[in-house]
């Protein structure tokens, strides 16, 4: 399989008077040699320090796309602005920035693209490509790259590749990120044990925090646990973080009636609405999610929307999130179902292999689904912290894979409505659970 490419694109803008004369300039990097692999600057005329600053990440990200069309990039600016903006956490007001934001989002596929915002005194190559643009225009030209003498401040690509000794929370990171650009090939099973993350905290770490642990976990690509000897495993850099969101309260949901997607698909109750408006602030105020993808069902699509809208995302639907189809138990109690159906409910019971009755989904059949859908979203979203709005169903299965636990641990679950749980995916295949049930913004 094709090794996967990543590069770092480094940009900055600069306008002397605000707006005045202005110029930009964008810096590829190779993550683990601090290599440059591209450079580009332009001076630009009359502009703001912000339009300078997004035309130097339009350059930088067409300069990687020339590169590599499928590469995975990483964005590093020190607008805070540019950043916020584009990882969708802040809105886009004003009506120079959003074609220019617009014209950003289209050069790459969203998910190829991720953003950090890193101090001044770190983007400095970029910084000065901006500067020599901004001479050349003084003197009426336009900026050549055989008259640059912008050196290469090492400092930042270094950090990625072999960061200084005595700051091992670097360190740590540093070295993850170039083991990942080497090494990352293919989601295989691995015997590496997995990182155990504590608190509800853990779910809100910033991006390529990562912390070593010593429970093993199994493999994104396995149904059930590889063999795995426990011990501190090696640090595999930035994981791909699924944020699991069960949708909000509908009217069967108080009664605890079995709800699937072989019956009706109710819309949210007033109270269900009302949790999704919290949990929406409550995901505003960590900003960390990049994406957001939802079951098709009504009541998963308003959930996630409520999100979007508050986020300034789009919402992807993916139909390998829907709930399990409970066939003929479809708006029933569990108390209806035993007292109409006892044989087919102890046998449910009893064997993941078994269905419910009417032609229902087995939970086995549930699992190559939602198996089938999680790897499908990882090779889409490495690295990034996805929001998954689904089910009941879909979350117990993916924190139940992720720990290795046998079929019937779905049974020993307890999954509230509009709560949150979180299960962290890393490049040697391993995964390990940072949160589960937690209802903390519904309080």
């Amino acid at each position: 399989m094709q090794r996967l490419v990543r590069f770092v694109v480094e940009a900055d803008g600069g306008s002397r008077g605000n707006p005045g004369p202005a110029g930009y300039g964008a810096v590829v990097l190779d993550p683990a040699t601090g290599e440059t692999l591209a450079e580009r600057a332009e001076y630009i005329g009359v502009a703001t320090n912000n339009v300078a600053e997004y035309k130097g990440l339009i350059a930088g990200l067409k300069a990687a796309r020339e590169l590599a069309p499928d590469a995975v990039v990483q964005v590093r600016m020190d607008s805070k602005l540019v950043v916020e903006q584009m990882s969708g956490r802040w809105k886009i007001k004003h009506p120079d920035m959003k074609p220019l934001a617009a014209e950003a989002a289209t050069i790459l596929p969203r998910a190829q693209v991720t953003y950090e915002w890193i101090p001044r005194e770190r983007n400095k190559h970029a910084d000065r490509l901006a500067n020599e643009a901004m001479d050349a225009g003084k003197r009426g030209k336009q900026w050549e790259p055989s008259a640059s003498s912008a050196a290469l401040d090492t400092s930042a690509a270094r950090a990625l590749a072999t960061p200084p000794a005595g700051l091992p929370g670097d360190a740590a990171k540093g070295a993850a990120a170039v083991r990942a650009a080497l090494a990352f090939t293919s989601r295989t099973p691995a015997t590496a044990p997995a990182r155990e993350e504590a608190g509800a905290d853990a779910l809100f770490a910033e991006p390529g925090a990562t912390a070593p642990g010593h429970v093993p976990a199994p493999a994104a690509a396995q149904a059930q646990a590889p063999t795995a000897t426990p011990g501190w495993g090696p640090d595999m850099g930035t994981p791909a973080t699924f944020v699991l969101l069960r949708h909000g309260e509908t009217a069967l949901t108080p009664q605890k009636r079995f709800s699937g997607s072989g019956g009706a698909d109710p819309e949210l109750s007033p109270a269900g609405r009302r949790q999704a408006s919290a949990v929406a602030e409550a995901l505003a105020a960590r900003g960390t999610v990049q994406t957001i993808v939802s079951s098709p069902l009504r009541r998963c699509r308003e959930t996630a929307q409520a999100v979007a809208d508050r986020l300034g995302l789009e919402v992807t639907v993916e139909e390998g999130l829907r709930e399990v189809d409970f066939g003929a138990w479809e708006g029933l109690t569990f108390a209806e179902v035993k007292e109409r159906f006892p044989d087919d409910l102890q046998a449910w019971l009893d064997s993941p292999k078994a269905a419910p009755t009417g032609g229902g989904e087995s939970f086995t059949a549930a699992t190559r689904r939602i198996s089938a859908t999680r790897d499908r979203l990882l090779a889409v979203h490495a690295g990034r912290t996805v929001l998954l709005v689904t089910h009941v169903t879909p979350v117990k299965m993916l924190v139940r894979l992720a720990l290795g636990a046998p079929p019937e641990s779905l049974f020993r679950m307890e999954l509230s409505a509009a709560s949150l749980s979180a299960v962290a995916y890393y490049a040697d295949g391993n995964a390990s659970v940072r949160l589960l049930n937690d209802t903390s913004h519904l309080r």
